[in-house]
């Protein structure tokens, strides 16, 4: 099995896209309407919202793929906050968001996800940023598990919407100091 990492660029659409499908649910609390995880993906996870993302400056996508097929990407993010409760816990002149994280279910426990972790930390630190920040659901168990390995501490909560749904998340933040060790 070999595993690389790489960042994403325009043609990745439709890989980013189908893996988002796949992915996105998981991190849904249980009882999710699936109406409402479709609805999300349709509105922010499309082929479409992907090729705007992937020509963003501000963004930049890592990919991981093993023997050369797509199972994990996640998505940094620059700019302005616009949630008033990260924006109250976060410093959005020195940060980067860790927006997305998501690799395919059949790889879980791989390690792999380690290896997307690794690459996409390098990429924040690259950005000159010195902190990272994301938000989790506080039902997901293993994301906080996996997050808390990885240095990322619980600094507030904020609301994330899914569809008609409202969800409770935690917001986590590390140094980036130490990302390339």
């Amino acid at each position: 099995m070999t595993i690389t990492t790489r960042h994403g660029s325009i043609g990745d659409e439709k890989s980013l896209h189908d893996l988002a499908a796949r992915t996105f649910g998981l991190a849904c609390p249980p009882g999710t309407a699936q109406a409402d995880i479709d609805a999300f993906i349709a509105a922010h996870l499309s082929v479409e919202n992907f090729a705007r993302y992937l020509a963003d400056p501000d963004r930049t996508i890592v990919l991981v793929s093993v023997d050369d097929q797509p199972t994990g990407y996640s998505m940094l993010v620059r700019g302005p906050i616009a949630d008033p409760d990260v924006a109250a816990v976060v410093d959005e002149n020195t940060s980067i968001e860790l927006s997305k994280f998501y690799l395919a279910p059949e790889r879980h426990g791989s390690g792999i996800a380690n290896a997307l972790m690794t690459e996409t930390l390098a990429a924040a630190a690259d950005t000159g940023a010195e902190s990272c920040w994301l938000g989790v659901n506080q039902q997901n168990v293993r994301a906080a598990k996996f997050y808390a390995k990885h240095g990322f501490e619980i600094v507030g909560v904020k609301r994330f919407q899914v569809g008609s749904e409202w969800h409770d998340d935690h917001i986590r933040q590390r140094a980036l100091s130490f990302a390339h060790a």
